[in-house]
């Protein structure tokens, strides 16, 4: 058992795990904040519905991620303690940041909007979301800053062997970090839009299976009540059908953008990383094509047996340099270079253990990027392709009776999470062997980077760290069966899951609603903020 390789595994495991709930949380926030908006300007009823339906979702989400997110920065001490002395004079700063300026608001303002529902006035109580939303917007910008450091060092100096920083607006205005975080947060955006659109496609069709609401002559849906069920009335329609089009257009809105920034960040990786990104065209010789689909053992070291069955000439070179005629550089292009600059063994140093001396693997497992790469593409496209169908099939207020197209929905919702998931292991995974990357490109400072072999905490044995994997992981399991659970009840429940009033709402839909001073809000039990948090 190699240490490296399970210390490599748990934190891998732990952290796709934790972001996981990270783009839900970014996304559905901003979401709920804008119909919370919607509401705070209309006094609409469904909007009010879809505040705390969706925010009572997001709730949960985000307290599963600041569960499982806490492990992350305790895993630099315990399994990367060489890692954590060589950044840490650069990450002090981002995370510091993040865990006493960004998440501090976050949390703070979260609470106030959870617990101010009656206390607070209308516009204040939005504004706590707003500025909610704003921290956690910050916090994903610290650590992309502090991630985007180890793709792309700037800002340091060499002192003594370690990295010092001596420009902190380059380290926060790195290139690389300022068209990754766009990139993260339309990819969050698209988590949310697909979430909206898998749920509320399964309450519209539940309203049709069960024969509240049906279709008129000319296609249009007629919205229905059942009285025998708080909640299920006509506003309760608006509430879903509204819900899916607002999931469905910020679906496709946030797949535009993840094109458009993904296309820059790409441009940047061919000038920054490019192994990494010829690994994940499979592109063993220089060349312009993109291959669509290549075959044969693309995990060989020397990269000549792998053939490319379906190629676009000239794509490769747009995504690289924006034209259709320069050549990219290929893995058997790269590898001398790399070899040249960076030496062809592990240094025999202590730092390495009984890896020093290894020879240096500079492609990365192109399985991994090769197929990372396409399925980020996929995915997302795949989302966004559901997302303009369930526009047109619910152009007339409701949709299908087919079950199959509302399982369909309902699965749809993992696309974006794979999307997601897929990009950023293509991302870590092809820097490989570095865990922090060199600088080729001028841009950066050269000679500032980290062999993974030389990060591992030298005093932990392969035998604790296979014992903390597996009790992590264990508890990671649990965590994600209490989420789900909660989740699907919360979502089954509807909207009177996260309001139970709607019980003994008044007659009048039409009613002032207002939480707060003034408002009917005053009127509901007691316990209704606290349903609603707990």
């Amino acid at each position: 058992m190699d240490a490296l390789e399970i210390a490599r595994w748990q934190f891998g495991i732990t952290t796709v795990y934790h972001f996981m709930m990270v783009p839900l949380t970014i996304g559905l926030g901003l979401v709920v904040a804008v119909i919370q908006t919607a509401w705070y300007r209309t006094g609409k009823p469904e909007y009010l519905r879809m505040t705390k339906f969706w925010g009572k979702l997001f709730l949960i989400n985000f307290i599963m991620g600041v569960a499982t997110g806490i492990v992350q920065e305790f895993q630099f001490g315990m399994a990367w303690s060489e890692y954590s002395r060589f950044v840490g004079d650069v990450f002090g700063a981002p995370l510091a940041l993040e865990a006493l300026l960004a998440f501090f608001v976050e949390s703070t303002f979260l609470g106030l909007w959870i617990f101010g529902w009656k206390q607070l006035k209308p516009a204040i109580h939005l504004a706590c979301l707003w500025v909610a939303v704003i921290g956690s917007a910050l916090s994903a910008y610290f650590i992309i800053v502090a991630n985007s450091w180890m793709q792309h060092p700037v800002g340091v100096e060499m002192i003594n062997g370690r990295p010092v920083m001596t420009d902190a607006w380059a380290v926060f205005t790195n290139n690389t970090a300022l068209v990754a975080v766009p990139h993260t947060l339309f990819g969050a955006l698209a988590v949310a839009g697909g979430f909206l659109l898998g749920i509320a496609w399964y309450h519209l069709w539940r309203r049709r299976h069960d024969g509240i609401d049906t279709v008129g002559a000319d296609g249009r849906v007629i919205p229905g009540e059942d009285a025998r069920i708080p909640g299920r009335d006509r506003t309760d329609h608006s509430v879903w059908i509204r819900s899916l089009r607002i999931g469905a257009v910020v679906a496709m809105i946030s797949f535009a953008g993840t094109a458009v920034t993904g296309d820059l960040q790409g441009k940047l990786m061919f000038q920054q990383q490019p192994m990494k990104m010829a690994a994940a065209e499979a592109a063993c010789h220089d060349g312009t094509g993109f291959s669509v689909l290549s075959v044969g053992n693309v995990g060989s070291k020397n990269c000549d047996d792998v053939v490319a069955v379906i190629e676009v000439p000239g794509i490769l070179s747009f995504l690289a340099k924006g034209d259709f005629t320069t050549e990219v550089q290929g893995v058997n292009s790269l590898l001398p270079e790399y070899k040249e600059k960076y030496g062809t063994t592990l240094p025999d140093n202590p730092i390495y253990g009984e890896r020093a001396g290894q020879e240096i693997q500079y492609v990365p497992v192109m399985e991994v990027t090769y197929w990372g790469f396409r399925m980020m593409i996929g995915f997302g496209g795949l989302a966004a392709l559901a997302a303009l169908v369930a526009l047109w099939l619910t152009r007339k207020g409701t949709v299908p009776e087919a079950r199959w197209l509302m399982r369909l929905a309902v699965f749809g919702i993992l696309a974006p999470f794979g999307a997601n998931a897929a990009g950023w292991i293509f991302t870590e995974m092809g820097r490989q062997p570095f865990v922090v990357a060199p600088n080729p490109d001028p841009s950066g400072i050269d000679q500032v980077f980290m062999f993974t072999a030389a990060a591992v905490s030298p005093g932990v044995s392969a035998g604790e760290l296979i014992a903390s994997l597996v009790a992590l992981t264990a508890v990671y399991a649990v965590l994600l069966v209490v989420e789900v659970k909660l989740l699907v009840k919360y979502i089954r429940g509807g909207v009177v899951s996260a309001m139970p009033e709607l019980a003994h709402a008044p007659a009048d839909e039409n009613e002032d609603q207002t939480p707060g001073p003034g408002g009917n809000g005053d009127t509901k039990p007691a316990d209704d903020v606290l349903a609603f948090a707990y």
